[in-house]
């Protein structure tokens, strides 16, 4: 993040002021908003229901459509290679676990309005003409009482093949990436917080989207802030991003890696968005997001590739995340 931004949350932190914001990849970009008028870009922010403004005051001066989305996905070859940068960096040993993501141009049409009163996510973000968010995934939170937990996502299968909550919970690979992300959060979380300990591993969530159910697996990790922590609020994210579960471990030499794979600018897409209200603190990361480049649309999306991982099983499980959660 940069310093003056986490000055921004320390200061937001420290009055118990309350915020909604939203915080881009690599923390170089910030939108916030007090609701004293002066956030400059509007923007809208749901946090599990809990909004900065209503949806209406956004204006919408597209085409009426019925919502849809059409994906055009790029080649397996060109996604091959791809993993193929990955597969390298992970057999020299500079990762273990790295979350490669796709920027994928799509047929996007309908009100965006429309489409947040309708989608099921936690988190849902609108920045008009620049993106769109609809997140289940949560970042961190922290509780008035200074608990702090997050709840790494690593796993996601159609929920309408037979034994999939089985088949997902015992495969060997999933297994070794929600076993490196949770070491990976609960080493995090321990550079802010005392005690920390996993309290849930490898729950099911299951998830309704247009093209049918999915299960997606998650895990709780808790830990418990020192007084005062409002005050290091910026420090405190600064630590702790960007979030394990969308770069991999370790956390340095994997960020690199992805940076030479994908070869395009994440922006806002696997940033943090969130709600603060005086006193405690939720937050989400940044996924199923389509973002807007003049007249065209691209829907990120990514997964984690391991030394186990199978090119063409991870290209389907990529392009299975492009949906719109209706």
């Amino acid at each position: 993040m940069l310093s003056e931004i986490v000055r921004d949350f320390n200061r937001l932190g420290a009055s118990g002021t309350p915020f909604y914001f939203l915080l881009s990849y690599k923390g170089d970009e910030c939108y916030i908003d007090t609701g004293d008028g002066s956030s400059g870009q509007p923007f809208y922010l749901s946090v599990e229901g809990q909004t900065n403004r209503p949806l209406e005051s956004l204006p919408y001066d597209g085409p009426s459509a019925p919502l849809s989305l059409t994906a055009h996905p790029e080649s397996f070859e060109r996604y091959a290679e791809r993993f193929g940068v990955i597969r390298e960096g992970q057999l020299r040993g500079d990762s273990f676990l790295a979350n490669l993501t796709l920027r994928t141009a799509v047929d996007f049409s309908g009100d965006p309005r429309e489409l947040l009163r309708r989608v099921q996510a936690k988190y849902c973000a609108w920045v008009p003409g620049r993106f769109l968010c609809f997140s289940p995934e949560i970042f961190v939170r922290i509780s008035e009482e200074g608990e702090i937990s997050s709840y790494p996502m690593k796993g996601t299968i159609d929920a309408t093949l037979p034994d999939a909550a089985e088949r997902i919970l015992s495969d060997p690979k999933e297994q070794a990436e929600s076993a490196t992300i949770v070491d990976l959060i609960r080493n995090d979380l321990s550079s802010v917080a005392e005690g920390v300990r996993v309290r849930r591993y490898r729950y099911l969530d299951r998830v309704e989207t247009r093209g049918g159910a999915l299960l997606q697996v998650s895990s709780e990790v808790t830990g418990q802030l020192r007084e005062g922590w409002r005050g290091r609020l910026g420090d405190l994210l600064n630590r702790l991003l960007p979030a394990g579960s969308i770069t991999g471990a370790p956390k340095g030499a994997t960020r690199a890696l992805i940076e030479q794979a994908e070869r395009h600018e994440r922006g806002f897409y696997t940033g943090i968005c969130g709600r603060f209200d005086g006193k405690s603190l939720d937050t989400g990361v940044m996924i199923r997001f389509i973002e807007r480049d003049g007249e065209h649309y691209f829907y990120h999306a990514g997964g984690g590739i391991t030394i186990n991982s199978d090119c063409r099983s991870e290209y389907e499980e990529v392009i299975e995340k492009i949906y719109l959660p209706l």
